[in-house]
Formats: structure tokens, sequence, C-alpha cells
């Protein structure tokens, strides 16, 4: 092979390489990248802009000397502009670009080393020019593909960690999370800056002058990417932590209001006990005012009376003092929007039950119902609950109409709120139902038909400590 072949044939290889690079970037942004009929595009323009912006910035590299850190930052600030139309969050798009092009270099630090060794066992040898660039070649075409591999792997890897949880990144956390990468990345590029330096006319290898660095650098490239895995997964259980936090602090809100309104109710049944006692003294009242002939003042005090009556009315009674207090609460709620709300709900007669566990359940299901009403402009409104006991089972089940617009989170199969202004609370009403679900042995399952919402859960009878 003489050496404008094998020029050529490098030219190729970088190609083929460019080539896949642009893939596997695309094939690391894929999962991440959301649909919105509003302001974002379908998947396959998604994917060339992914994959076009790659291979654009590197035909222009080619032409252009010193532009591995112009050309890294061009792609990066191309994808962040663009994130928007991808579907994905900002802060997290620019992590993606520095994350993909930081495994790239380490990836290319761990190779390195091998290539020192193998270059000189096909050449060292050979003595014509024709084999030595043809054995050349064939360790080219290796350290590629073993550095295309390496760095699948390790892509791969980061991308299935991060596949596990959805991340919305700030500032800050986007400072915390690029922080090792970005060190890695100035390292990778002071390395490769050594390896060859020419001064004076005379030619200095790193590895020749200092092969301890041929063991030194790819360890440090993966303790760097060692590094950064172990942030990612500290991020993310911080994170669940946090969101665990949220909701255990939803839940003993949604307790204590409960208890209050328990108070509330307490106070309500002293007062009918009150109005008995008092009772006697109305009917001398009336007594009196109808003897005297008084009828228009005696007409009065009982409005007065009935307006009274009225403070202590409870319309749905569920069996329970604390689903009373809820189911009367949310039916009030809805007659101010408007919403037909219908219960036919009755609470269990088994002691294995919990009353605040199930007040959580009715509460959550009966609050997101009134919001999914509450957002709808046009069509009939309505809520209906239902509550049976079938022996050893429980099922409750709450059906509402709604907009006919609903979105499911990948990881819980739960659907996810639209309030913007509060992204952190998104699905945290059903996480703390399927929580308070699964304390029962329980099954909950979500039902969307036409423009009508429905939620079934079935909860079992709980053991007593002897029954174990």
């Amino acid at each position: 092979m003489s050496e404008t072949a094998f020029v050529l044939f490098q030219n190729i290889i970088g190609g083929i390489e460019t080539f896949l690079y642009a893939v596997c970037l695309t094939a690391f942004f894929y999962p991440f990248m959301t649909e919105k009929k509003e302001r974002q595009g379908s998947k396959l323009k998604k994917i060339l802009i992914v994959f076009g912006s790659y291979i654009a910035i590197s035909l222009i590299g080619n032409f252009v000397p010193a532009y591995g850190w112009l050309g890294l930052m061009i792609v990066i600030i191309l994808l962040t502009a663009s994130s928007g139309y991808l579907g994905m969050n900002r802060n997290f798009t620019f992590f993606m670009g520095i994350i993909f092009f930081c495994i790239r270099n380490l990836s290319m630090l761990i190779v390195e080393s091998i290539d020192f060794f193998t270059s000189r066992y096909w050449v060292q040898e050979k003595t014509l020019v024709e084999d030595i660039f043809r054995n050349a070649s064939l360790n080219y075409i290796f350290i590629a593909a073993f550095r295309i591999f390496l760095f699948l792997i390790m892509l791969f890897v980061v991308g299935h960690r991060l596949g596990k949880q959805k991340i919305e990144l700030q500032i800050r956390e986007l400072c915390y999370l690029i922080l090792t990468p970005i060190v890695a990345i100035l390292f990778g590029n002071i390395i490769v800056r050594l390896w060859i330096v020419v001064k004076d006319d005379l030619i200095f290898q790193l590895y020749e002058q200092y092969p301890i660095f041929l063991g030194i650098v790819p360890v440090i490239a993966i303790l760097f990417y060692a590094g950064i895995l172990i942030t990612i997964v500290s991020y993310q259980e911080m994170e669940k932590l946090q969101e665990e936090k949220k909701k255990h602090f939803i839940e003993e809100q949604q307790v204590h209001s409960i208890q209050e309104r328990m108070e509330e109710v307490e106070q309500f049944y002293n007062g009918i006990r009150q109005m008995k006692h008092e009772m006697r003294n109305h009917l001398t009242n009336i007594k009196g005012l109808m003897e005297s002939g008084n009828y228009e003042d005696m007409q009065q005090y009982l409005s007065k009376m009935d307006e009274s009556m009225n403070v202590f009315e409870i319309t749905i009674q569920t069996g329970n003092a604390v689903t009373d207090v809820i189911v009367n609460d949310k039916q009030k709620a809805a007659s101010k929007q408007g919403v037909q709300f219908q219960s036919e709900f009755s609470y269990p007669v088994s002691d294995r039950y919990d009353a605040y566990d199930i007040g959580i359940i009715v509460n959550n299901l009966l609050q997101n119902a009134l919001e999914a009403c509450e957002k709808m402009n046009t069509g009939e409104r309505y809520i209906t609950l239902s509550g049976k006991q079938k022996r050893k089972f429980f099922l409750i089940e709450v059906r509402n109409s709604f907009d006919g617009e609903i979105k499911f989170d990948s990881n819980t199969n739960l659907p996810v709120s639209d309030k913007e202004k509060d992204i952190s609370l998104h699905g945290i009403g059903l996480s703390n139902v399927k929580r308070e679900v699964e304390k029962y042995m329980g099954d909950l399952d979500i039902k969307v038909k036409k423009n009508e919402f429905s939620v079934t859960i079935l909860l079992q009878e709980r053991r007593t400590e002897n029954e174990y």
C-alpha cells in the first residue's frame, strides 16, 4: 500500500467514524425526545436535526485547523438551541451534549494506550514501505473499531442510567452534574496536546518519554467515567428522596386537614346536642307567639330556626365520620362549580380498614376529578363516586368527565398533572393513592374512554399481626 492510498484509507475510516458517532448521538438523544403537538415536530425531523448537526459541524472541521473544541461547542449550542423543538429540557439537552463528547474523549484516551502497543507490534519488524502502510492500515481499523465498541458500551450504560428517571434540571443542578465531565474534557484536551510535541525539529512522544503514562492516563479516564456515573446516580437518588419527602409532606397535610375537619364535625355534633336542649325553649317561644296571635313574628322565628338547622345538615352519609367530611366537602365544591355530583359510597363494615387511609384515597380521587371538571369549557360535567364491600374486598370507583387530553408518565404509568406553576408536584396525588392501595395489597386501574376518566381501586382486608 502506498502513502497516498494509506491517507485515502484513513480519510474513509474517519468518515465512517464520523457517521457512526452521529448515529450514536442521535440514538443517545432519541429516548428523551417527547411529543407535544403545539410546538414540536415529528420524530423523523428531530432525528435529522441531531444527526445533521453532528455531520455538518464535523465536515466543516475538516477545513478549519484547531477546530476540535470549537466544533464541540457549536454542536452542543445547536442542540441546546433546538431543545424546544426536540421536546427536551434546555439544561438537560446541554448536559446530554457535554456527556456525549466527554465519553467520546474518555474512550479515545483509554484506547490510545492500546494503540501505542499495537502500532509498534504491527510495523516494528517490517522493512518494506508497502508492508508498513498495509499493517498500519490494519492497526488503524482495529483501533477505530475498538474505540467505537468501547464508546458504545460506555454511552449505553450512561443512557440506560439516565433513562431510569426523568430529569428536569435547573441551573444549579446542571452545574453540579457537568462539573466532572467538563474537567474530564479539559484533561483529555491537555493529554492530546502532549501526545506529540515538536520542538527544534525534534519530535517528543509522551508515551515514549514517560511510559508510566500508558497506565496512568487510561486509569484516570476510567475514574472520570466512574465519577460521572456516581454523580448521576447520587443526583437521581437525591431526587427520589426529595420526591418521597414531598409525597409524605402532602399526605401529612391531607391527614392534618382531615383531622381539622373532624374537629369541626365534633363541634357539629355538639351543636346538634345543644339544639336538642334548646328545642324546648324554642317550642315554648313558638307556643307563646301562636297563643298571642303574632303569626308574622312566629313565621320569622321559624325561618331563623330553619337557617340555623341548615348549618348542621349532612346531605351524604357514608357510614364513617372521616369519609362523611370528605365526600360532603367535595360535593359542596362540585355544586359551586356547577358539576353534577353523585355518590353511592358506603364505608366498609370491617375494622381492618383504616379510616384515614380510605380518606386519603377518596380525597385525592375526588380532588383530581374536580380539577379535571374545572378545566372543561364545554360539555356535561359530572363526578360519580361509589364504594362497596364484597366479602374481604372493598371496591372504590370514581368516574368524571374531562377534556379528553391526558398524558401518562412512562415510569409510573400514572397520569401526570399539567400544572406548569408547580411541575415538581406532577402525579403526586395519584402516587399517594397508589401507595395507600399497596398497603392493602390492592390494585389500581385507570381507564380513559372518550371524555370520561375512571379510576377503580380494589382493596383487601389487612391481616392482623397474629395472622401472619
